[in-house]
């Protein structure tokens, strides 16, 4: 069956940097578009990244320039290199598996981690 288990997450001072990873088990992840989301306490969930099969990507302007999303074919793992961090930052942030041409449209993610949290203090 589909799993998708995030780790990485912790508390950082800002400026800091983190690598969040999201090892997916039951598909294989290069296979549809997979995305990372984070939900701050009060807010929606919202998108930060995805990454289509052809391994295109697009980032939220408020992370561009400082998240990189990369998969592993071999380990079938998402990660999400976070650097320059900003107290805004602060989130619970979830991995997801899409359909092939999800994107921004999130009803398309059918499939969630538990989410790892990041704090910036």
């Amino acid at each position: 069956h589909v799993q998708l288990v995030e780790s990485g997450g912790g508390s950082v001072q800002a400026g800091g940097s983190l690598r969040l990873s999201c090892t997916a088990s039951g598909f294989t992840s290069a296979g549809y578009c997979m995305g990372w989301f984070r939900q701050a306490p009060g807010n929606q969930r919202e998108l930060v990244s995805y990454m289509y099969r052809d391994r295109s990507t697009k980032y939220d302007d408020s992370v561009k320039g400082r998240f990189t999303i990369t998969l592993d074919n071999v380990k079938n793992t998402l990660y999400l290199h976070t650097n320059s961090l900003k107290t805004e930052d602060t989130a619970l942030y979830y991995c997801a598996k899409g359909s092939e041409q999800a994107g921004y449209d999130r009803d398309e993610y059918n499939y969630w981690g538990q989410g790892t949290q990041v704090t910036v203090s």
